[in-house]
């Protein structure tokens, strides 16, 4: 049986799979890029792929004017997540899902979230098949404005934030979103915050301070995140046909 594949939906150069395209292919999963902000085509359906993988940007979810492959991409996750397919939406991703599927995104009343953040599961999470792969407590990071402020009708909550907002959901029977970057590199976050000469600052932060501690907690997140990167593939694998 030739390796399966996925196809990974970006959205921006400095959101790349990072980490996830290595933890896939550690797990004997291939995967292909399409590059929405630089004009390739989004599909309508996944035709040959055997999952979908759609990743953060800066843009909201509701920014299609601005940002047009916004809206076939939304398309394609309903259809790849009303299919049974395995989907998994990653910030931007997420909440590009919420949207697609009936729910809500809005800017965070409480503030920017920034570096890392603890994320801890619900009883939903802890017997979900890929957060399950997670402790019950655990470090992400995180950069983002928008939050999914109200999920699609029957989707679950499976992770939230000490603000309580919702950091995992499941939307199907093979269809999760994470509001953090478990991809996300220190190399990666630097991309997003001390190398980027128009990064947002949220008041009373230093940028370089928020990037040290990501830096060091280096090895932590790899040892947290690359099982459910491994988890995601497997479910990948499983859901294909016996030959």
């Amino acid at each position: 049986m030739s390796e399966p594949r996925l196809l990974v939906v970006q959205h921006a150069d400095d959101c790349p799979p990072a980490w996830f395209g290595t933890w896939f292919r550690e797990s004997g999963v291939g995967h292909d890029v399409v590059r929405g902000h630089r004009g390739e085509r989004i599909p309508t359906d996944l035709g040959p792929y055997a999952g979908l993988v759609v990743l953060g940007g800066e843009m909201g979810a509701n920014d299609d004017a601005e940002h047009p492959w916004l809206t076939p991409t939304k398309t394609l996750i309903a259809t790849v997540v009303r299919a049974g397919q395995c989907f998994l939406g990653i910030c931007l991703g997420h909440q590009l899902a919420a949207v697609a599927l009936g729910g809500e995104v809005i800017k965070n009343p409480r503030g920017h979230a920034t570096g890392l953040t603890q994320v801890t599961l619900t009883p939903a999470g802890r017997v979900d098949p890929l957060l399950r792969s997670v402790g019950p407590t655990a470090r992400a990071v995180q950069w983002n404005h928008d939050i999914v402020s109200r999920l699609p009708v029957g989707a679950a909550a499976l992770a939230t934030a000490p603000d309580g907002t919702v950091q995992a959901a499941r939307y199907g029977d093979r269809a999760w979103g994470v509001q953090f970057h478990p991809e996300a590199s220190p190399a990666v976050f630097n991309g997003w915050t001390v190398d980027k000469r128009s990064a947002y600052v949220p008041p009373g932060f230093e940028l370089a301070d928020v990037a040290k501690t990501v830096a060091d907690a280096e090895a932590e997140l790899r040892r947290t995140w690359a099982p459910l990167a491994h988890r995601f593939a497997g479910l990948v694998r499983e859901q294909l046909p016996v030959s």
